[in-house]
């Protein structure tokens, strides 16, 4: 089971090398986070809480547990619709306002060699 401790430490630059590279020993650990201005240390995984605990008090003798629990559940994107041109319909362009969006295709026309000023029709 995965899962989240939270541990409160005093860390340095030295330390946190070392809780690191021990912590990441362990098997089982999926994610290692060390905030210095708070003082926290976060492993995220299968490992067990214990030698997580019991590593990190090697390297830091003062280490508090916060908290041991599940991890919070990964964040769901929200699938927006997209029409048929690839824009969201929420800021689809004026071409496809009155009508459902639906493919169209364009055909470049050369306008006539010598452009002409006078039209004329017959």
């Amino acid at each position: 089971m995965v899962l989240k401790t939270v541990m409160k430490v005093q860390v340095c630059d030295k330390n946190k090398k070392k809780i690191l590279k021990s912590i990441s020993s362990l098997e089982g650990v999926n994610k290692i986070e060390i905030d210095v201005a708070k003082g926290t240390l976060t492993v995220i995984g299968d490992a067990d809480p214990c030698k997580i605990i019991s590593k990190a008090r090697k390297v830091v003798k003062c280490a508090e547990v916060v908290t041991i629990g599940p991890p919070p559940p990964p964040e769901k994107k929200k699938d927006v619709p997209i029409c048929e041109l690839g824009f969201n319909p929420f800021f689809c362009p004026d071409i496809c306002r009155p009508y459902p969006c639906q493919p169209m295709g364009m055909i470049p026309m050369n306008p006539p060699e010598p452009l002409c000023t006078t039209c004329t029709i017959m």
